[in-house]
């Protein structure tokens, strides 16, 4: 399955994956090597370093996987007038103010900064229109519909 990523997304997951496996990993490993010379039969500073291992573990593979199946969005490719993955959209659900949201594959979604998902129901609904298209989102809760006002 291909995962689409910002230029900086892929960095930003790159920067990670590198601090995990030369920083962090190294770090974990001291602390096991310290904490099962204390001799203890039961040492909770052991079993938590052995969690914190196993999850540092998981994310190396999670993030070589992600990395190794991620498509590079070329936002210089896109056209301007037609929302895709990478585009800037400035939405308005009727009632509220405007809002701008960048569309980004799911590994990159952060609401909270803008940052929405393709797969997510507003990015579903969107995708390949253009401003002063009249959209319906659908939601687990209920549909409304958003306006595109403008596209980047």
């Amino acid at each position: 399955m291909t995962a689409y990523l910002t230029q900086e997304g892929y960095k930003k997951f790159e920067e990670e994956l590198h601090d995990l496996i030369y920083r962090r990993r190294d770090e974990v490993a001291a602390t096991l090597r310290d904490t099962v010379s204390s001799g203890e039969d039961e040492n909770p500073e052991y079993e938590m370093a052995r969690s914190e291992q196993a999850f540092i573990e998981g994310r190396i593979r999670e993030l070589e996987l992600l990395l190794s199946t991620a498509k590079i969005i070329e936002e210089s490719a896109m056209p301007s007038s037609i929302v895709q993955i990478g585009s800037k959209v400035k939405l308005q659900e009727e009632g509220y103010e405007p809002e701008t949201y960048m569309i980004v594959g799911s590994p990159e979604a952060n609401p909270s900064q803008g940052r929405i998902s393709n797969e997510s129901p507003i990015g579903k609904a969107i995708m390949n229109h253009s401003p002063g298209d009249e959209v319906i989102v659908h939601t687990p809760t209920g549909n409304f519909t958003v306006t595109i006002i403008e596209v980047e």
